[in-house]
């Protein structure tokens, strides 16, 4: 009989490596577990020498084994001939009679595996627990014991939440416990509270787990609680600044930019957050900064906070205040860099103390501590503000600002700044192209009986800047007016340049008294030479433009487009119709004819010209735009002004994306009794006829005291038509608020004032009609052309 220890014993039940060898050294016994680790068979090694399985000097690993009292790493020869080295303990065997025996060798010596095994999960860095299936601890490890605060022995077998103080937490973790037990499945979540035994918060990355028997039966949930606060903190970071980057500079606008600041980062960073800015970028201006030892003037544009009413703020809106050098605020601004500090530190106090506002606020009850970190903004080496972002230190939420908060805020400030400063940027383009704009838009308009007409004019709220709509109300001779409405394609600038050429160019070609057809030919031809100006493609300028000419005599109206909206029409009567053009190509085309429309507009009739702005703000298609327009014509209105008003409110929005041009003109017609016609036979003795007609005429209106002036310039007149002209002739006299003397012939040569020689006969009469009038000028006709001079009128 052979003895065998209690160790190898136990070894062997519990299925390690095992080898018997007897007192001769030859190997009597063999486990499977041996044979798993070496790979030799039973069979294989059965009866032969152990020294045949070692791999070096059988008597060195002897005497290693007996040196460690039978402990020792030994080398082995696996059976596929690989070397390995095995960590193995030697158990001696005696006889009956106590005589040795040989020796029993295992390959887990004196159970040093399990307990290894429970000093890993006492020392692990992870919070390790145990619980029954009726939540009851059974284990805890020494992690779990510190963030808990207490000794193990003090909770084994203690219901869980009996074991804590924290409800909320204790209800998640305890609910999770018994999810557990009843499902039989692992779960894993993540929590943001704070430890019991500490006053941070943190975040927890909890795994639980099912704990059975071999045989399967639930015994209990094993956990591990790792603690991720970095991680979960990195992720919050990560989050606001992807957040940042869909919620700053969704507008350019300065004010507003800045309030977004303030919004996305309470409460997800501080409980209070203010923007202050340099006076200078909120005008738009270029920054300007204060010397490095001067108090600077800031302007608070935004502020935010936890709280209703945010009752922090010791700056009201809009309103600035001079901040001490000393302060964060301006160290800050003048160093670039973001100051991180606290109440307590001696700049603060004393910035707090010299605002008897802001001291005030630091007393409230749970609010004397707070963390507060001023971040410049700075944008392409400029800073333009400062933006100072407050956490309150209370009980619930005692941690301070840290540099990863710094880092943070710092980079929400630039994004900021960027925002600000490309806002700033388009305002001051903006406001540079609407000035231009509106100086080259119509300031006053000149006197004339033809119409009565009010208009409005609405920039565009858009980023892309003002545009280069216009409109003109231009008095032609014979008391007729010329409306005119027109769009310049494009924004900005360059296109508020072109509109006021073009402008121009209307004005000078509509002195010419030209027809509303070869008038937008000419304009036309201009656009093209423009355009190949400015590149060679022609492809840069673009334009529409209506030109519509009322004479108040007649009521007759031509109207000629070029790729311009036609006019809606309100007629007395209440009818509204839109009027069918001629569509024209657009300006700068070239190539296609410009052909004029004739309607007749009685007396009270109200036109309305307009750009496409007014329908695609509401992305209305041009009929549908133009059914709205005309139902909103018919909206009772005392005056133009308010049939404007009518107009823009039914048809745009609040922020129009486009400029938009209206100009509603009433028309008016003159009394039979304020226009005298006479048909002139060619003959040169009808002068002193003419003359005789226009004495009398003027004698019944009463203005006895130019008719000596209207007797030569009608005798001049006259005679030229006669002498040059030919029949038919026409002497036509209107009074409105001039004195107009019309002759028309039927020639279409248009005569020249140039200084008579001393010897001429003749080339005096023009020169001594332009002397003693106002103005003078010729027309064509569809006969021929008239000849007209204005002189003012005595009560005028």
């Amino acid at each position: 009989m052979v003895k065998i220890p209690g160790d190898a014993g136990r070894a062997t039940t519990a299925g390690d490596a095992m080898v018997v060898v007897d007192a001769h050294g030859v190997v009597t016994g063999w486990s499977e577990g041996a044979q798993l680790l070496t790979g030799h068979a039973a069979a294989e090694v059965t009866g032969r020498p152990v020294s045949d399985l070692l791999d070096g000097d059988p008597h060195e690993a002897w005497r290693a084994l007996r040196a460690n009292g039978g402990h020792g790493v030994v080398p082995v020869r696996r059976q596929d001939g690989r070397r390995t080295e095995l960590a193995l303990r030697a158990y001696p065997l005696q006889g009956l009679e106590g005589a040795p025996a040989g020796y029993v060798i295992t390959a887990v010596p004196d159970g040093r595996g399990r307990d290894l095994g429970e000093l890993a999960f006492k020392q692990a860095s992870v919070s390790m627990s145990v619980f029954d299936t009726e939540q009851r601890y059974l284990r805890m490890n020494d992690t779990a014991c510190r963030i808990m605060g207490v000794q193990e022995a003090e909770v084994l077998y203690r219901y869980f939440p009996d074991t804590v103080e924290n409800a909320e937490h204790s209800r998640s973790f305890f609910n999770h416990l018994r999810r557990v037990v009843e499902t039989g499945r692992p779960v894993h979540y993540e929590s943001w509270t704070r430890a019991p035994s500490g006053l941070h918060m943190h975040a927890w990355n909890i795994e639980m787990w099912p704990l059975r028997a071999p045989s399967g039966q639930l015994l209990g949930v094993s956990l591990a609680g790792y603690d991720s606060t970095e991680q979960y903190r990195a992720r919050q970071r990560l989050a606001l600044l992807s957040k940042s980057a869909a919620a700053i500079g969704t507008t350019l606008d300065v004010i507003h930019t800045a309030r977004e600041l303030a919004q996305l980062a309470v409460p997800e960073l501080a409980d209070f957050v203010s923007v202050d800015l340099l006076d200078s970028v909120v005008e738009g201006e270029e920054p300007t900064g204060g010397p490095v030892e001067a108090d600077v003037e800031l302007r608070r544009v935004a502020h935010h906070s936890r709280t209703a009413g945010v009752q922090e703020a010791a700056i009201d809106l809009g309103a600035a205040d001079v901040y001490p050098s000393s302060s964060p605020p301006v160290r800050a601004l003048v160093t670039g860099h973001a100051v991180l500090t606290r109440t307590g530190d001696p700049d603060v106090d004393g910035w707090l103390s010299r605002h008897g506002a802001r001291a005030a606020r630091p007393h409230q009850p749970d609010r004397r501590d707070f963390s507060l970190m001023a971040v410049p903004l700075v944008a392409r080496g400029t800073t333009l503000g400062v933006a100072v972002f407050v956490r309150l230190l209370t009980a619930e939420s005692p941690d301070p600002f840290d540099q990863d908060d710094v880092s943070l805020a710092q980079e929400l400030a630039s994004r900021t700044a960027v925002c600000v400063d490309n806002a700033r940027r388009y305002a001051k383009e903006r406001t540079t192209a609407l000035a231009l704009q509106r100086s080259l838009l119509p300031q006053a308009m000149a006197g004339q009986a033809a119409v009565e007409f009010a208009s409005r004019y609405l920039p565009a709220l858009s980023r892309a800047g003002v545009g280069g709509d216009w409109f003109d109300v231009i008095p032609l001779s014979g008391t007729r007016v010329a409306l005119v409405v027109g769009d310049v394609v494009g924004h900005g600038i360059h296109a508020s340049v072109t509109m006021g050429r073009l402008r121009t160019a209307v004005w000078t070609l509509a002195d010419v008294d030209l027809p509303p057809e070869e008038l937008l030919t000419h304009l036309d031809d201009l656009v093209g030479h423009l355009a190949a100006d400015e590149s060679p493609t022609g492809a840069e300028i673009g334009a529409t433009c209506l030109y519509a000419v009322y004479d108040p005599v007649s009521g007759h109206c031509a109207v000629a487009t070029a790729g311009h909206p036609p006019p809606a029409v309100l007629f007395p009567d209440g009818t509204v119709k839109v009027v069918e053009v001629s569509a024209g190509p657009m300006l700068g085309v070239g190539g296609l004819p410009f052909e004029a429309t004739e309607l007749h507009l009685p007396e009270g009739t109200v036109l309305a010209l307009y750009t496409d702005g007014l329908f695609e703000a509401r992305h209305l298609d041009a009929d549908a735009g133009t059914a709205v327009l005309c139902n909103a014509l018919t909206v009772p209105a005392g005056n133009l002004d308010e049939a404007c008003d009518n107009v823009l409110q039914v048809l745009l929005p609040q922020h129009p994306k486009d400029d938009v041009a209206l100009l509603l003109a009433r028309t008016r017609t003159l009394d039979s009794d304020e226009v005298a016609v006479w048909d002139l036979p060619a003959d040169p003795a009808e002068v002193a006829t003419a003359r005789q007609y226009a004495t009398e005429q003027l004698a019944r209106w009463g203005l006895d005291e130019v008719a000596f002036v209207t007797e030569l310039v009608v005798s001049e007149l006259v005679t030229n038509a006669i002498r040059y002209g030919g029949a038919p002739i026409q002497l036509r006299l209107i009074r409105d608020r001039t004195l107009i003397c019309e002759v028309s012939d039927a020639s279409s040569t248009s005569p020249h004032l140039r200084r008579a020689r001393t010897f001429d006969e003749g080339g005096r009469g023009l020169l001594l009609v332009a002397q003693l009038t106002d103005r003078w000028g010729t027309r064509t006709t569809g006969t021929g052309k008239t000849i007209w001079a204005e002189q003012a009128l005595p009560f005028e």
